[in-house]
């Protein structure tokens, strides 16, 4: 069963990181990253 599992994460991190290689996912990924990080600011 840990086998399968780790087979299955392997295979969603392979998806995330193909993704993630896009331009226009990477412009989502800094934009949301920004927001995050505006939001820690705004708190402390």
């Amino acid at each position: 069963m840990k086998l399968m599992k780790a087979a299955a994460v392997a295979g969603v991190a392979k998806k995330v990181y193909g993704e993630a290689r896009k331009p226009e996912n990477q412009a989502r990924i800094r934009s949301a990253v920004e927001k995050v990080r505006s939001r820690g600011r705004k708190t402390r």
